[in-house]
């Protein structure tokens, strides 16, 4: 069996993607990592790293501002949240292939 094409693998990650918001198991799997990032201080620390960067940008650009943001807010995350919220889509995605 030949390698999926771009295009298929576009096609089922948006069916992915519809399945899990349409049975509610995006919005769980969102409320779990927020609340982890949360009780960890990293939501505190990427909020005053944002804070005290924008009050030094001149102008000011949201744009700007989470281009330069995201890839700290990305790397920082706490490991085992990560491994964590990867699992629990990992679940459910063996859920729906079984």
């Amino acid at each position: 069996m030949p390698p999926p094409t771009p295009a298929e693998l576009d096609a089922l990650q948006a069916q992915l993607q519809q399945r899990l918001l349409a049975s509610g198991e995006w919005d769980r799997i969102k409320f779990i990592l927020a609340a982890k990032l949360n009780d960890s201080g990293w939501m505190d620390d990427i909020r005053n790293r944002s804070k005290e960067r924008a009050r030094s940008m001149e102008p000011l650009s949201f744009a700007a501002l989470l281009e330069e943001m995201a890839p700290h807010a990305q790397t920082s995350m706490p490991l085992a949240i990560r491994r964590e919220v990867v699992a629990l889509l990992r679940g459910y995605l063996d859920k729906q292939f079984e």
